[in-house]
């Protein structure tokens, strides 16, 4: 492993995406309706939660609009360090 991907693999971050589900339920709404709100299928939507695909900077600025999050909150959900 080069010294680049040792680098990389220490700043890949992930989603939590329980925390997102949570937000969701919370504000008593569904993934469909989120899903909808970001013009993505309900499946693509599941995907980023789920840590497939990563979520595009839009879409994290639509959802943090959306849920009123605070930076904090933001960084909580999708910044979520990963343990190597």
């Amino acid at each position: 492993m080069s010294a680049e991907d040792t680098d990389s693999q220490e700043r890949r971050t992930k989603m939590n995406g329980q925390k997102l589900k949570a937000l969701i339920v919370e504000n008593s709404e569904t993934q469909g309706v989120l899903a909808e709100a970001l013009g993505l299928p309900v499946s693509a939507l599941n995907a980023r939660i789920n840590g497939h695909i990563e979520f595009r900077r839009s879409e994290i600025n639509t959802i943090r609009e959306r849920y009123h999050l605070t930076p904090e909150q933001t960084i909580d959900i999708f910044f979520e360090k990963a343990v190597s």
